[in-house]
């Protein structure tokens, strides 16, 4: 059974079924330090190789993944300081995910983390414990892998990502009291702790149905009826005003840009043109500042 009719019946195979038990991620993991000088390289190559590590080997829930359903994702740390064996830096993050039977991939996260410090002495290997983060760096790690694993399986089934968001949850309230930044509710609108609300919030959840219709029900249909995938693209965008009117400073709505904007511009360069201004209307009062990329959607000839 794969993952997505795993998903359709509510079914997560556990993951001593038949002696299976693999890794949730196909994780690519760099860490760029180069800012910093003077410092043994070989603390940062540790670094690297404990990440990719902890990332593709943990296994993080009991669904089970065949080798070719496993989630893409990237992982990109620079470091800007490393001073008495603490990392201070920022963490790009992407989520791809496959549209079905086709060789397209979409991005269904993307996002920087500017709040990520932690200690690591060269050669300290991460170890993955479930019930309490062994530290600020293992508790990060659990944090996207979650968050990666509820989008993705919101965007194969209504909101069936909703226990991964909440282990994530449970994840943010365990580091709230620990002292370390980027996990505090009111600190940045754009931390870890705003991420995780942007998705879980009454106001702005409805960007989770988005995921669902969007690529489910949307890019996936499109490989055979494009205009039925497309048109329901289009409804769902609705849920992306509907964010912007009640939180106009959420995150959900930069990580959907950043995510989506340049993929419209190609979902609708075939679309009829009442189609594309419908789509211009709607997202030009959220995103006003995009008026390069808003207009080859509604202009695919500027492109």
């Amino acid at each position: 059974m794969n993952r997505l009719v795993a998903i359709a019946v509510g079914v997560f195979w556990a993951c001593c079924v038949a002696g299976v038990s693999a890794q949730e991620f196909r994780a690519t993991v760099e860490v760029n330090s180069q800012k910093i000088e003077g410092t043994n390289r070989s603390v940062f190559e540790s670094l690297k190789e404990q990440m990719n590590t902890y990332m593709n080997e943990t296994k993080f829930s009991d669904a089970t993944f065949s080798p070719n359903e496993k989630i893409e994702c990237n992982v990109y740390l620079t470091v800007n300081e490393y001073t008495n064996d603490r990392v201070k830096g920022d963490l790009q993050l992407q989520l791809i995910r496959p549209v079905y039977n086709s060789t397209y991939t979409t991005t269904l996260f993307n996002f920087k983390d500017n709040k990520v410090e932690f200690d690591y002495r060269d050669g300290d290997p991460l170890t993955y414990n479930e019930t309490q983060p062994e530290n600020n760096l293992t508790a990060i790690l659990d944090f996207y892998a979650n968050l990666f694993l509820a989008l993705d399986f919101d965007s194969f089934s209504p909101r069936g990502g909703e226990r991964f968001f909440e282990r994530a949850q449970s994840i943010v309230q365990m580091q709230q009291s620990s002292g370390e930044i980027g996990w505090r509710t009111f600190e940045d609108t754009k931390n870890r702790a705003a991420v995780l609300n942007s998705y879980t919030d009454g106001n702005t959840s409805g960007i989770r149905d988005l995921l669902y219709n969007y690529h489910r029900k949307g890019l996936d249909e499109m490989v055979t009826s494009p205009d039925k995938g497309r048109g329901i693209i289009t409804e769902s965008l609705k849920e992306v005003k509907k964010v912007f009117d009640n939180a106009p400073m959420s995150v959900a709505l930069s990580i959907f840009r950043d995510s989506k904007l340049d993929e419209l511009v190609n979902v609708y360069s075939k679309a009829p043109d009442n189609e594309r201004k419908d789509v211009y209307d709607l997202l030009q009062p959220v995103y006003p500042t995009e008026s390069d990329r808003l207009n080859k959607i509604k202009n695919p000839e500027q492109r």
